[in-house]
């Protein structure tokens, strides 16, 4: 048993995967394993950490190769494995402070003892000293997960218990690869579960042109059941009203109506599908009054 797991995702970051191990190389606290999950990857990444594994590091390096299923998969698969009584998702091609995990060990040892506390989170920077996340009054705000919504802007580095963190594990859409973490983040909240949010960096990002972020919205588009989950959850979640949640399913049928028929986006978003045929239909009487508008015009 260690006290964090840190487990990375990956798929063909061979080039980049190594600022990430060098990081861990330096910290200042060697209480932890790196688990690796490798979705697939075509390149040298099982080489680099075959070589690795050789080295003295002070760590254990675990690597685990699977087909290629989408980051959720891997971190379901990466929960069986798991020794830490922690749980910390780093991404591939980012890399941590060299007190990273020095902070999270301290972090969770000053959690108030038999209250419910899913775990602790850092802030993510550009750098060791900026970020563009809000820094808020003392060191830490406390509340759940689904204050990212108000209260907490930007990526944070979180950090579960691992043994809450398999008790909430993703769904799994056949034919689908990605779901939004926020799936997952939210359930914990809706259960009861408090966090600290940090606002001292410990995570050093940058966006690549590779990475989940740069896909925008076309990656939610293709995999529309774990988009629909997680919008159809965050209503529920936060109570919304009943214009909200139809300006919601509204979107939703823009966004999808050029790809899937309105009884698969029905399902995807948990709604009726005689609503989403109405709003296809204003959908698409919106679109030929734009386009004829735009006709005249000429």
């Amino acid at each position: 048993m260690v006290k964090i797991t840190v487990f990375t995702p990956t798929y063909n970051r061979a080039y980049i995967i190594s600022n990430l191990y060098k990081s861990l190389q330096r910290q200042t606290v060697c209480d932890f394993e790196w688990l690796i999950v490798d979705d697939g990857s075509s390149d040298n990444t099982q080489e680099l950490v075959n070589r690795w594994q050789k080295e003295e590091n002070g760590f254990a390096i675990y690597y685990h190769w699977q087909e290629n299923g989408g980051k959720c998969r891997a971190i379901n698969k990466a929960l069986e494995y798991a020794n830490g009584e922690l749980f910390f998702t780093v991404d591939s091609d980012d890399y941590l402070t060299d007190d990273a995990i020095e902070k999270i060990i301290n972090w969770e040892r000053d959690l108030p003892k038999g209250e419910k506390y899913c775990g602790v989170a850092g802030n993510l920077g550009t750098s060791p000293t900026e970020t563009p996340n809000t820094i808020f009054p003392g060191n830490y705000y406390e509340g759940t997960l689904l204050d990212r919504y108000k209260n907490v802007d930007g990526e944070r580095a979180i950090v579960f218990y691992t043994e809450i963190h398999r008790k909430f594990k993703y769904p799994e859409f056949p034919g689908e690869k990605f779901m939004t973490e926020a799936v997952v983040y939210n359930r914990i909240a809706a259960a009861g579960y408090k966090i600290r949010f940090y606002n001292d960096i410990i995570w050093i990002y940058k966006y690549i042109e590779d990475g989940l972020t740069k896909s925008g919205n076309t990656v939610f588009i293709n995999n529309p059941r774990g988009f629909g989950l997680w919008l159809q959850e965050r209503a529920r979640f936060q109570k919304y009203s009943i214009l909200k949640r139809t300006k919601m399913y509204y979107t939703f049928t823009c966004d999808l109506s050029s790809r899937y028929n309105c009884r698969l986006i029905a399902e995807s978003i948990g709604a009726p599908v005689l609503w989403i045929r109405l709003m296809n239909i204003i959908h698409a009487g919106r679109r030929v009054f734009k386009n004829t508008r735009e006709k005249n015009n000429d």
